[in-house]
Parts: C-alpha cells; structure tokens; sequence
C-alpha cells in the first residue's frame, strides 16, 4: 500500500471522465487499498481514483467520526439508481480543493448500484452525510467538482487562490 498524491484543481484531469472496471485484480485491489490510505492520510471522508491521477470507476468512503470504528466502504462503477425529492445541505470540502468549502444541496437519499471489491453487484440506499458523501465522489467520477455548482466568478477566485497555495506553500497562515 502507499499514499498517493492528490491531484487538485486546475488540473484538468480532474474534469475527465472516468471509465468503468472491467475486471477487479490485482492491480485494481490494490488502487482500492491505495485509496483508502491517502483519504485517511490527508483526513478526508472520500477519494475517487480520479483524484489521485488514475481515470477508472471506483472510489472509497468512511464517514465515521474519530471516536467510531472505522466504516470503510468501496464503490466500482457506481451508478445513482434514484434520488429522493427531500434535499439536505452539508457544507462539503474537497481534497482536490484545498481549504474550500461551500454550501452544497443535494438529495438527501440516493440509491446507488455498485460492484463491491469480491466482484458482487449491489443497490443499497444512503442517507444524509454518506449519501452526500458518495454524490460527491460520484461526480469526481463524471469530471464535475464542488465549485462546479458557483458562478464562474468565484469559481475563478477559488482556482487563483489555490495556485497561489500552490506557489507558496511554506506561506505562514494565521
């Protein structure tokens, strides 16, 4: 296993769409193993492939707190079956955009069909922080982020704030 690094914004990567597994071997478990140890590295609740340079269907969730047992969940090809009409908001950050986090509205519920790491298809349905988190990561899949849903105005300021970050990243933050 090895952390791998995060690929963030204005990559253009980011906005290409990821193709499905064909097959779930070695080389695919351990992209999956990958995942899951640089979402926890860099503390985040989600990672698709994508973010980490790789252009295939899977991404990896955990939204348990730190005082719960870890809850580590993986998704090859997923699909958003049905939403529900019931909305929630969460305040969503994203590892691909560093110290950003905006207002998001998305369906409260979604059921999601999926290949799970033994090669088996499922349709579960997710509620509230881990129904967000999976649409989340489900449109890293689709090329469309976060800031995808601001005007261009402030999409634009997020992107210079973070090539400067990028640029200067020993800069002392108070």
């Amino acid at each position: 296993m090895s952390i791998r690094e995060i690929i963030t914004v204005p990559d253009e990567i980011l906005k290409k769409i990821s193709k499905p597994i064909e097959k779930i071997g070695v080389n695919e478990k351990k992209l999956i193993k990958d995942l899951f140890e640089t979402m926890y590295n860099s503390k985040g609740i989600g990672l698709a492939a994508v973010q980490v340079g790789i252009l295939k269907r899977v991404l990896v969730v955990d939204v348990s707190s730190k005082d719960e047992e870890k809850k580590p969940m993986c998704f090859i090809n997923p699909t958003i079956r049905k939403v529900s009409d019931e909305m929630a908001v969460y305040e969503e950050g994203c590892l691909s955009i560093p110290e950003t986090f905006i207002e998001i509205q998305r369906p409260k519920i979604c059921e999601i069909e999926y290949i799970d790491i033994e090669g088996k298809i499922k349709i579960e349905e997710f509620d509230g922080l881990l129904s967000t988190c999976i649409q989340h990561e489900i449109n890293h899949l689709d090329g469309k982020l976060i800031i995808d849903h601001l005007s261009k105005l402030k999409r634009d300021l997020i992107v210079k704030k973070i090539l400067k970050i990028k640029k200067n990243p020993d800069r002392i933050l108070v």
